[in-house]
């Protein structure tokens, strides 16, 4: 049985996606979808981690639905590092 959700993809364009989910209740991954392990180089020092998937998840199933728009030139945003909607300097209103 498929548990399908609606997912947005970014690559190559920006669109939404249908995609299948892990089974919540599987006994093996505890509803995480795969296994996450820790491997070693020949010295055994920590070299990283590698992913294992459950048999009850199929992380490539998934469908295209449709293409999001892009924004207009004039919408985008630059990253100044500070959050856009938050005031520039201090209020000196009550907050009541």
């Amino acid at each position: 049985m498929m548990r399908l959700r609606i997912q947005r993809a970014s690559w190559p364009r920006n669109a939404l996606i249908l995609t299948d989910t892990p089974r919540p209740d599987c006994p093996d991954c505890d509803g995480d979808g795969g296994f996450e392990y820790d491997y070693g180089d020949h010295y055994g020092e920590y070299a990283g981690s590698d992913w294992e998937p459950c048999r009850c998840w199929n992380e490539t199933r998934r469908w295209f639905l449709m293409p999001l728009p892009r924004r207009p030139r004039w919408l985008r945003r630059r990253d100044t590092g500070r959050d856009p909607w938050a005031p520039d300097g201090y209020s000196n209103e009550p907050p009541f």
